[in-house]
């Protein structure tokens, strides 16, 4: 990182800041010493022009389409590795030897049971609970259950911490769906692999044995590298917040989870599903389509357009492709929603009205197909991107802690309520 100096001028009152430049990407002033200066804070609601932190984690170049994990691009991550090892890299900023891989997985692996009281706390939940606030709650108590690993100053409960929370949370996330269906908990296995394991503690009973498709492991593999990390979005910044305050891991984690939930961030790809089904027919398209265009009709398509890519999402490429891959597996290449969202594509990519606001296809588009293809009700979606976003938010959290500037996160405010006044009597009213 190299620095320079800007000057920042108001009225007759010039100040200087540091303006710093990272490896790739815009250059950001320092404005750390602003209101010790001037008396003024920045304005910027959703933050969409202020660096929160220094990273080395992840890149997002919007405007290019681009999606860097420790400098490697998404799609060759997503290719050529699998989502341990993006764990891995994400963690400890380098791909693992082949030694290195042997020894995360077998970690990853002798790590997600979960305390056999768990069972037990499930049971305080409703029924009918929605598998996100099971989880939601399910994380949060993980520190009620692993009092060794909470001491946030200790390397080595840090590490302990972040491998527990990778490997249980995939755990976790099916107990909640199981829950959620009425059907017994499935204890993993260590013989599987990690979206194996899963596959099978969300879908296998006991009274038959499970048989493990490799088309569709390789496919959920692949939606968990896809939503590893993705910088400081909404859940990440949470994560971080909770963390700069000196939170347990488990807590943190839980706030991300909380974060996830909202429907403008995590919900994205159930909303997606639903608008096509929705739809229903290529038939309907054009109807749908002409409500987008109106201003005054509330409608939105859901799945295009993304508040950093201003491009083509880089991940929706891939997704894509893994969506054709699913629904040849399972015999569901002539899918009706299939062929309604190939059609929305093809108009987004061609028509002047989605090209000039560039609301091209994100991952949630199809992200949302292929899971339900895959057996997973709209209810688990959120669920599966938490258990994928796991890995990053713990390298967030980690990088956080780790780094010697780090505060505890206090955002200021442009204050417009009533201005002093004093307190009268409740008679005097």
């Amino acid at each position: 990182m190299t620095a320079t100096t800007g000057t920042f001028s108001l009225g007759d009152k010039s100040v200087e800041m540091p303006v710093k430049t990272g490896t790739i990407g815009p250059s950001v002033v320092d404005i750390g010493k602003l209101y010790g200066q001037t008396g003024m804070f920045t304005y910027d609601p959703g933050f969409t022009s202020t660096a929160s932190c220094e990273s080395q984690i992840t890149y997002i170049d919007g405007d290019e389409g681009i999606l860097l994990y420790r400098g490697y691009p998404i799609e060759q991550i997503a290719e050529k590795g699998d989502f341990l090892e993006t764990c891995y890299l994400l963690l400890y900023g380098e791909l693992p030897t082949r030694v290195q891989k042997s020894d995360f997985d077998y970690r990853i692996t002798r790590h997600t049971m979960v305390h056999e009281q768990m069972a037990r706390f499930f049971g305080g939940l409703r029924r009918d609970s929605h598998p996100m606030a099971v989880l939601c709650a399910s994380v949060g108590a993980l520190s009620a259950f692993y009092h060794d690993s909470t001491d946030i100053t200790d390397p080595s409960q840090r590490m302990v911490a972040s491998l527990r929370l990778i490997a249980k949370m995939p755990t976790l996330a099916a107990m909640a769906y199981k829950y959620s269906i009425g059907q017994p908990f499935m204890y993993p296995k260590n013989d599987l692999d990690y979206c194996s394991n899963f596959l099978r503690m969300c879908f296998a009973v006991p009274c038959e044995d499970y048989k493990i498709n490799p088309i569709l492991t390789r496919a959920l593999d692949r939606i968990f590298i896809l939503h590893a990390d993705h910088e400081q979005n909404a859940s990440t910044s949470t994560v971080r917040l909770a963390g700069s305050s000196g939170a347990n891991p488990f807590a943190c984690i839980a706030a991300g989870v909380a974060c996830l939930w909202g429907p403008a961030h995590g919900g994205a790809n159930e909303a997606a599903l639903k608008m096509l089904l929705d739809i229903g027919t290529v038939e309907n398209i054009p109807k749908y389509i002409a409500r987008a265009k109106d201003k005054n009709d509330p409608f939105r398509l859901m799945g295009f357009g993304h508040r950093v890519y201003k491009n083509y999402d880089p991940r929706a490429k891939i997704m894509q492709r893994t969506c054709h891959e699913v629904l040849n597996e399972l015999g569901l290449k002539d899918d009706p929603l299939l062929s309604v969202a190939i059609e929305l594509e093809r108009i987004a990519l061609s028509d002047e009205y989605f090209i000039e606001k560039k609301l091209y296809p994100n991952i949630d588009f199809y992200s949302g197909i292929t899971l339900k293809a895959m057996g997973f009700p709209l209810s688990m979606f959120t669920v599966l991107f938490a258990v994928a976003r796991t890995s990053g938010w713990i390298a967030q959290w980690k990088e956080m802690i780790e780094d010697p500037g780090q505060k505890i996160g206090r955002p200021r405010q442009l204050y417009t309520g009533a201005a002093r006044r004093d307190y009268r009597a409740i008679a005097e009213r």
